[in-house]
């Protein structure tokens, strides 16, 4: 267990802005911040951090916490994991109690697997720099290659020894289990039979946003035409290699920086930019690029450069990736490399200034990139010419911006020298086919127009009726703000009456706090603790333990909840909030006390009709007696609220 005096130092510490920027992209707007959300995949950002209430909301999934919810929700972590986490980033020493038994095994297999990892990490890092073999063999490697010793350090790189177990033998020693060294892949295991996947390759650690080691890839160094070349982790619980990005973790802060990432193939590619000067820098790891992949960029930069190597299979493989990037609405170009050269040897023949220039004079938009390199092909061929244009309007028809599409028509109507109506037509066709309508028709003049995005609805708070929701938000916002004077004991003395006060008073002593869970918690904890000098209601709920009554109190303190209708004529505010607090909050008050009456009302009526028998006469009396009183009290609630007509 963690003290309390430490989640507090770990929660002071936390700066959510800070926090969120290591995993999104995220440009100021006004007070806030904006992004697209990391929790599901959106073109239009609705991802909000609030620095000076310390959350992030998305109001597209409704997802929304602090900066440890944002830990959780992210890297799959549970409550002391994040605050674990966010002490290794703010460099805070965690004191524990010793952990039971029954804490130990209630570990589960994702933690167990990311603890492998990263003991295979430092097992092969050291033994690189400190066992003869690692160092002659894996080091010497590296060196031949050129990498410097701070490259090698930055991203781990180690070297698995050669022979049948020697890893899995240490590992073992070590007290880790083989059920986890299977998983991870790091041990293959048939029957009696066990050997290191790994054993005598290089180690090129594949780290998650957050720094953790999930996977590895390892190059063998001895020939042998029956082994890979190149040999990466197995799918697994903590490892999809469809959407990791190799270099990711050490990028990610330059990529935001530059507002532009470099996508390269390999890891050798990764690490001689990096050693060139250039850090904004990524790997697809040697596999086709996904879409995972894709979104993964886009949460820090919408601009990319493509680098591939100057050769057949290069230009190949950029044309396959294009139309990915392209569907997921990012600014691609096209960087082919010299003639027998990949991003390794190119990176290690320059400077950073070198590489920069020559890539800012020679990356290439992909229209021109991919209608140039198709036109040699098609000369003095309309055939072929015409299969042209409809592969490069291919293209242009998955670009989901109806006014960037429209520019990359025009461009392409000069480049290939066709109409751009004409051009506009063909994109209509391949948009018609691909959603299926064939009698879908647009205007001649007007581009074809992506099928409409429609964002999920954003959940409301914990099921809670609008009243009881009103009433809450109030509470929390502006418990501690004054309402108003009243006489005190004292003769000749008046004291202040705070918002708090005021409906914890008016609740509790009229018995009308709600019983639904949230809602009672709020109330009674507000209680208990209103009389506390530093007692800041938004700051305690946001970081309550409950993680169901800290997604409320910041669903409730979102934007969104804040801006209400209530309070607007013809779109523009008449008076603000916080000014009419003597007027506003006993209205509110009444309202949530009008709702909790006609409930009650509901029930006793629900009552009456169930007593049928002779001996539930007196039963009856009651009820309807009760039932009497509560509709006075529900026409005085109503007469204070200007006759107000409630919707039940």
């Amino acid at each position: 267990m963690i003290e309390q005096a430490t989640i507090e130092r770990i929660l002071d510490a936390s700066e959510i802005v800070e926090v969120v920027s290591d995993f999104v992209n995220l440009k100021r707007r006004g007070v806030n911040y904006l992004g697209n959300c990391p929790f599901h995949n959106e073109k239009t950002p609705s991802f909000t951090v609030s620095p000076a209430k310390g959350i992030f909301k998305c109001f597209g999934c409704g997802k929304g916490g602090n900066a440890v919810n944002f830990i959780m929700e992210h890297e799959s972590l549970s409550y002391p994991e994040a605050l674990k986490w966010l002490a290794r980033k703010y460099h805070i020493e965690i004191v524990e109690k010793e952990e039971s038994e029954e804490e130990r095994q209630q570990k589960d297999d994702r933690e167990s697997m990311m603890i492998v990892s990263g003991f295979a990490q430092k097992y092969f890092s050291r033994f690189l720099w400190e066992e003869p073999e690692g160092r002659t063999v894996g080091l010497g490697y590296f060196r031949e290659r050129g990498f410097r010793e701070d490259i090698v350090k930055k991203f781990e790189l180690g070297f698995c020894p050669d022979g049948k177990s020697t890893f899995t033998d240490a590992a073992q020693r070590e007290g880790y289990r083989m059920e986890f060294l299977e998983k991870t892949g790091l041990t293959i295991k048939r029957d009696d039979w066990v050997r290191d996947r790994f054993s005598g390759r290089v180690m090129f650690p594949i780290h998650n946003l957050a720094g953790r080691v999930i996977a590895f890839g390892g190059r063998i160094l001895k020939h042998d035409p029956n082994a890979a070349k190149y040999l990466n982790s197995p799918e697994s619980e903590i490892y999809h290699k469809s959407r990791v990005l190799y270099g990711i973790f050490q990028a990610k802060r330059e990529i935001m920086r530059a507002d532009k990432c470099f996508l390269v193939e390999g890891y050798t590619d990764v690490l001689s930019l990096h050693q060139a000067g250039i850090e904004n820098v990524v790997a697809s790891s040697g596999t086709a690029l996904t879409p995972d992949q894709i979104r993964l960029i886009r949460r820090f930069t919408p601009n990319v450069t493509i680098l591939y190597d100057g050769d057949e299979a290069g230009i190949k493989a950029s044309l396959r990736g294009i139309d990915l990037v392209l569907e997921e609405g990012l600014n691609v170009k096209v960087l082919l490399l010299p003639g027998g050269e990949d991003p390794d040897s190119f990176a290690r023949k320059h400077n950073a200034t070198e590489l920069l220039h020559y890539i800012a004079e020679n990356e290439t938009d992909f229209i021109q990139f991919k209608t140039r390199l198709l036109l040699k092909t098609t000369e003095n061929d309309p055939v072929a010419r015409a299969k042209l244009i409809t592969d490069v309007l291919r293209s242009v028809s998955v670009i989901p911006d109806t006014i960037m599409r429209s520019v990359y028509i025009r461009e392409c109507s000069k480049l290939l020298n066709v109409d751009e109506s004409i051009l506009y037509n063909e994109v209509r066709k391949i948009l018609r086919h691909r959603s299926g309508k064939a009698g879908f028709q647009l205007p001649p003049d007007q581009p074809a127009k992506a099928k409409p995005q429609v964002a999920p609805p954003t959940p409301q708070p914990a099921g809670l009726d609008t009243e009881e929701q009103e009433l809450l938000r109030i509470l929390l916002k502006y418990c501690k703000s004054p309402l108003f004077e009243q006489e005190s004991e004292t003769p000749g003395q008046t004291e202040i009456i705070s918002v708090g006060y005021f409906i914890l008073a008016q609740l509790i002593n009229d018995d009308l706090v709600s019983d639904k869970p949230e809602f009672k918690t709020i109330i009674e904890e507000m209680a208990d603790r209103l009389e506390e000098d530093d007692f800041q209601p938004d700051r305690y709920f946001f970081h309550h333990p409950d993680a169901r009554i800290s997604r409320l109190a910041i669903d409730l303190l979102a934007e969104k909840w804040v801006e209400s209708k209530r309070w607007s004529k013809a779109g523009s505010y008449t008076e603000k909030e916080e000014d009419i607090l003597e007027w506003l909050v006993p209205k509110i008050v009444n309202e949530y006390k009008l709702r909790k009456v006609k409930y009650l009302l509901a029930d006793i009526e629900k009552q009456i009709a169930g007593l049928t028998g002779e001996d539930d006469f007196e039963k009856v009396i009651d009820a309807q007696s009760k039932y009497m009183n509560l509709k006075k009290v529900e026409k005085f609630l109503a007469d204070r609220l200007g006759n107000r007509t409630m919707i039940s």
